[in-house]
């Protein structure tokens, strides 16, 4: 086995991407890339200041300004833009809404790309997105694409929103997963898709350990 191994899990809006990714990095001592954290920070910072999210020109030169990062504490992973904690506010539904838009244009997702690849450089990763296992780490040696059904992944987002005290109810989310759904998989710059080499999973009716644990046998 070699040294230095990447994880690449790809798939649509809450199907369980992120918080297996975490398990699995923290399993065996990987570095975690929270790929749509990053789409998220540049999106809240656009909102806040009032940068126009249609404009891709404009998105890239608030992206270069910005620095995102990751910290781990008290075993969550926290995302800070310019040195500022806003693992919480990337959450709401304002970014949540606007993410897609942002995160469709080339000039935004080059830039980020070459981000997620430079912290990829760093030693063994776990990376989930929409384009990962296709554009980001294509040399990936596990490469796990993540399905489950619309209802079962807006009933998740509904849990984890009250949860974290973020207001929403179960059908405006299903609706926003099927929007998103649409955006990411026709947008004209790296959509999401499965690698060919990618091992589906579908997580609708397995718990978190059980998707884990799927993805474990890979290595």
């Amino acid at each position: 086995m070699k040294n230095k191994l990447a994880l690449a899990i790809d798939g649509p809006a809450s199907s369980g991407k992120s918080t297996v990714a975490k398990l699995i990095a923290d399993e065996k001592n990987f570095i975690y890339i929270d790929t749509g954290a990053m789409y998220r920070a540049l999106t809240y910072h656009a909102l806040d200041q009032g940068v126009d999210i249609h404009d891709g020109l404009s998105l890239l030169d608030l992206l270069d300004q910005s620095k995102i990062s990751f910290a781990k504490k008290n075993g969550d992973q926290l995302t800070y833009l310019n040195g500022q904690d806003v693992s919480l506010a990337i959450r709401q539904n304002d970014v949540t809404q606007a993410v897609s838009q942002v995160s469709s244009h080339k000039e935004v997702r080059q830039e980020m790309v070459r981000r997620q690849q430079e912290l990829a450089s760093q030693g063994s990763v776990v990376m989930d997105g929409r384009d990962i296992g296709t554009v980001v780490l294509p040399d990936a040696e596990v490469k796990i694409f993540l399905e489950a059904s619309p209802e079962e992944r807006a009933r998740r987002r509904y849990q984890e929103n009250q949860s974290k005290g973020i207001s929403s109810t179960y059908q405006d989310l299903l609706e926003e997963i099927k929007k998103r759904d649409q955006l990411d998989s026709t947008r004209e710059v790296s959509p999401l898709k499965q690698a060919q080499d990618a091992v589906v999973i579908d997580t609708t009716s397995l718990t978190i350990e059980e998707v884990k644990d799927k993805i474990l046998q890979q290595f």
